[in-house]
């Protein structure tokens, strides 16, 4: 096991830009999975352009499969007054893998003080039953401790396609760090395989989220993720995700599409 500060540490300068091998026990399958590919988009970001902002938003649109070694590049598109908008390309052995861009930006006085994302009543993760228990659970699950809080587990297709999941690093690091959030916010399978009466293979399409705060932060390491899926058709799922830190500050909102085979 590979832990997660080991992995962003193995990020290697090159160059264009950075470099990394990915160990097998972070794979999902034979590729990366898209949390982690984002996770890497970002920290080479970080690593390449110098006093950037908070991150504010970011799109993610996986293309290929991220395997082998891959190579990460980030190119300032437009700096303004007070934000700087950012591409963000991995290329693997496969080619181009994800194309992302990334919204960072300077906090301002305003007026508007308003949310309306609550952070739902469960227990604690203490009291909540293991949720990648599963000899099915892809092999980067094995970084994460995972426990189900609420809503309906995968393969339930008469429960709505939900579910409320307690998050963490198995790997204790520093839980201000959005790199660490974003690995962990996509660990989730879609919701939408609650509906399913067997495991199905996945891929995620494209990946856009919203960072809520200026300054994300956990003081045990646990995030509360609440997945719930609005449409799945076709072969390809439509949700929406929200994470709140354990204090109840809402932190991320995303919506995913995801292609589902089977």
């Amino acid at each position: 096991m590979t832990p997660f500060s080991a992995l962003i540490a193995s990020l290697q300068k090159n160059p264009e830009g950075h470099s990394i091998v990915l160990p097998p026990d972070w794979l999902q399958g034979r590729t990366t999975y898209g949390g982690l590919s984002a996770s890497l988009c970002l920290e080479a970001t970080q690593r390449s352009i110098e006093n950037l902002p908070p991150l504010r938003s970011a799109q993610f649109c996986f293309v290929g499969p991220a395997s082998g070694n891959l190579n990460l590049t980030a190119q300032v598109l437009r700096t303004g007054k007070s934000t700087t908008m950012v591409c963000a390309d991995m290329v693997g052995d496969s080619g181009m893998a994800v194309r992302s861009t990334l919204c960072f930006g300077t906090g301002r006085a305003s007026s508007h003080n308003y949310q309306a994302l609550p952070m739902p009543q469960v227990a604690s993760p203490h009291d909540c039953v293991s949720f990648f228990d599963s000899p099915e659970a892809p092999t980067f699950a094995k970084h994460f401790e995972a426990k189900f809080a609420g809503g309906a587990m995968p393969r339930t297709p008469d429960a709505k396609p939900e579910m409320t999941i307690w998050l963490r690093h198995r790997d204790v690091g520093d839980e201000s760090s959005l790199v660490r959030l974003l690995a962990l916010a996509d660990a989730l399978p879609p919701p939408s395989l609650v509906l399913s009466k067997e495991m199905m293979p996945f891929s995620t399409m494209t990946w856009s989220l919203d960072i809520l705060d200026d300054r994300p932060f956990s003081t045990n390491g646990w995030w509360l993720a609440q997945a719930r899926a609005d449409t799945s058709q076709n072969g390809y799922s439509s949700h929406e995700i929200v994470i709140w830190s354990a204090d109840g500050q809402p932190v991320v909102m995303a919506r995913q599409n995801v292609a589902i085979f089977g």
